[in-house]
Parts: C-alpha cells; sequence; structure tokens
C-alpha cells in the first residue's frame, strides 16, 4: 500500500523567527509607571498618571505597533522580505519603525505634511521612509496604493481594536488595575483616554465589563472632532471639516476601530486648553510630554470637579501618552503658539489655581 506523500511543504521559519523577537522584547520590556499626585483642591481624590511614553519608542503606541506586527504575521499578511507601510500622525508610525528595523524591514510612513518635525526625524533616524501628504489628502488611501505593490499595510486605523488582546495578556487596562491594586481606592472611579484609532478605549472598555469593574471610561476628545459628534449620536457615518493641533488624537471621519458602546462619556475641550494643560503637567511632573497628554488632563480635572461637588472619594486613572521633545518645534514653541493665536499664559494661571497646591 503505498503512502499518499503530503503536496504541500510549509516553511514558516521566518514568522516563526519574527514572532519569537517579538515576544522577547515583550519579555524585556519592563512595564510603564503609574504616577501618583494629589492635588490639594480636590481632597480625597487620588490623580494617576500611567506613564506610556516610557516604553522602548516613547510612547503608548508601543503597544499598538507590537500588536499590529503579531497580527500581521499570525493571519499570514506579513512575509520575510515585505516591505510594511501605515497611515499615520508621526507616533504610532515611529513605533512601527523601531519594530519594522528589528525585524529587517523597510518601513514607509504615510503621514501630513504637518506632522510634527521631531516625529518626522525620529522615523528617519530608525530608518524609515516619510511619504508626505498635503492637507486633505487621505492618508490611508494614499498608504493602500502604495501596499498594491507588495507591501504589508499594518492599517492602524483599521485594525487596532481587533488587533489587541482585550481580555488580558498585559495589555494597558490589564496593567492599570494590577498596578492600583494596593492603592487606597483600588478600583478607579474614572479612566480617562483620548482616541485616536480607538483601540485604546476599546481595550479599556472591554477589560472594565470582563473584569466586571464599575469604573466610568471617558473619552477626552479635541474640540470639534468626529469621535465626540458620531459617539452622542451613535453615528458611524459622521464626519467634520475641522482640524485639532493635538496630534495623535482626534479624526475627521469615524474610524472602524471606534466602539461606540464600550464608552460612557466624552470630554471635549479646546487646543488651547490643552496647550496649556501640557505646560502645567511639566511643571508637576517634571517631564515634557506631548498635547494629548494635557487634553486628559483637562478631562480628569472636569470630573475631579464633579466628584468633590458630590462629596465623591477616589482615583482618576489616565494617560502620558508621549514625550513633549517631539513637539518642540511646535507645542512647545511660544512663536509658533502665537503664530496661531493660542493664548496659554492666563489658562496656565486658571488650572494651577483649580488644581491647587502641588503646581
Amino acid at each position: 500500500m503505498n503512502t499518499p506523500s503530503n503536496p504541500t511543504s510549509i516553511d514558516r521559519t521566518w514568522v516563526n523567527q519574527a514572532i519569537r523577537a517579538i515576544q522577547r522584547e515583550s519579555a524585556r520590556s519592563a512595564d510603564t509607571h503609574l504616577l501618583h499626585v494629589q492635588f490639594s483642591a480636590f481632597p480625597g481624590i487620588d490623580f494617576y498618571f500611567k506613564d506610556e511614553a516610557s516604553h522602548p519608542t516613547g510612547s503608548l503606541k508601543h503597544r499598538l505597533a507590537r500588536s499590529l506586527f503579531l497580527y500581521a504575521l499570525c493571519n499570514g499578511r506579513l512575509k520575510e522580505g515585505m516591505s510594511v507601510v501605515d497611515a499615520s500622525s508621526g507616533s504610532t508610525a515611529i513605533s512601527e519603525a523601531w519594530f519594522a528595523r528589528m525585524l529587517g524591514l523597510t518601513f514607509t510612513a504615510v503621514m501630513p505634511e504637518t506632522t510634527s518635525p521631531g516625529k518626522i526625524d525620529a522615523i528617519r533616524a530608525l530608518g524609515g521612509i516619510c511619504d508626505l501628504t498635503r492637507v486633505g489628502q487621505c492618508t490611508q488611501a494614499r498608504a493602500r496604493e502604495i501596499a498594491q505593490n507588495g507591501a504589508c499595510f499594518l492599517d492602524q486605523f483599521g485594525l487596532a481594536e481587533r488587533a489587541t488582546d482585550w481580555r488580558g495578556n498585559n495589555n494597558i487596562a490589564e496593567s492599570i488595575i494590577g498596578q492600583m491594586e494596593k492603592e487606597k481606592h483600588p478600583i478607579p472611579r474614572h479612566i480617562v483616554c483620548g482616541a485616536g484609532t480607538g483601540g485604546t478605549s476599546a481595550t479599556i472598555g472591554r477589560y472594565l465589563r470582563y473584569r466586571m469593574l464599575n469604573t466610568v471610561l471617558t473619552v477626552a476628545e479635541p474640540k470639534g472632532q468626529v469621535f465626540a459628534e458620531g459617539w452622542r449620536d451613535n453615528n458611524r457615518d459622521a464626519s467634520v471639516d475641522c482640524w485639532s493641533l493635538i496630534e495623535g488624537i482626534g479624526r475627521q471621519k469615524v474610524e472602524p476601530s471606534f466602539q461606540f458602546d464600550v464608552i460612557d462619556r466624552v470630554i471635549e475641550v479646546e487646543d488651547a486648553d490643552a496647550i496649556a494643560a501640557m505646560l502645567v503637567l511639566e511643571g508637576v511632573l517634571g517631564i515634557r510630554y506631548g498635547g494629548s497628554s494635557g487634553t486628559n488632563l483637562i478631562a480628569c480635572i472636569e470630573l475631579a470637579r464633579e466628584m468633590r461637588a458630590n462629596n465623591e472619594q477616589g482615583s482618576i486613572v489616565t494617560l502620558l501618552c508621549d514625550r513633549g521633545i517631539r513637539y518642540r518645534e511646535t507645542l512647545y514653541d511660544a512663536e509658533w503658539r502665537s503664530q496661531r493665536n493660542i493664548e496659554v499664559d492666563a489658562r496656565m494661571r486658571t488650572i494651577r489655581d483649580e488644581l491647587g497646591s502641588h503646581c
């Protein structure tokens, strides 16, 4: 009796090596710090800042880039020798360039030409290629065009919420809840995050439900951006023609990864208030962070104000998304702000007065 031979020879050597390399990188990366601050104006309310900027690539997007590469590898979309492309406002692209270099792959970042020079420089320093689009041109459409020539499109906006394991596996939500276990108020009353792809809010919202926690998840959104409008009206077709100065969060259309039903609240924040809060945050923590971190702080203050009015005690957790060095020529530059009629001094005084001592 003849035994039929297997007509298919499967060789996953490179894919296996790539996955092992990413797993080793994850094991080497210590968890990010959870910084605790108390403000005298809010007695009984503890503020916690999850410092995602301490990742090797300097931002929250390090987790997402790792997940996107693993998702592409495990779905058979990324193979040996392929180039990689994605659409990004900068921070995701920096992290993706870092992982691409680790795997020996060519990476192209499609970004708006208005992206901060510091981000462009960081991508190029990692060996990435920057394909800059003019204002109004769709970066995702351009990335898909490049992918038609054989590149793997990582598609952060389309795949962020499904690429991340929301049940655990050291995702950001599991990390926060684990780090809070021994705190005075271990179950946060509020968690605040921004929304760019929608992946972070989807992961946190799902995990809170999975763990049966009654924490309120709030998205801090730049004023006039689409997520607030879409969420309020439950309208995935919503769109706006308004651009924010805060890179990384706020979109003009509802992206596939936005998950309306796991978000409890949206707070809109003026760009000028976010920038002022970013500058105040430097005085509080001694380190510069980006505009999205300032946006988050403004939302936290509003929530703390409500808790104080209701005589509530508890904890509020938010994210420090990336380092301020990336915005040296933009948000942190007084002349740049003046050219855009962004006045921050009075707003900074108001924020400091509202927080009380420690500022």
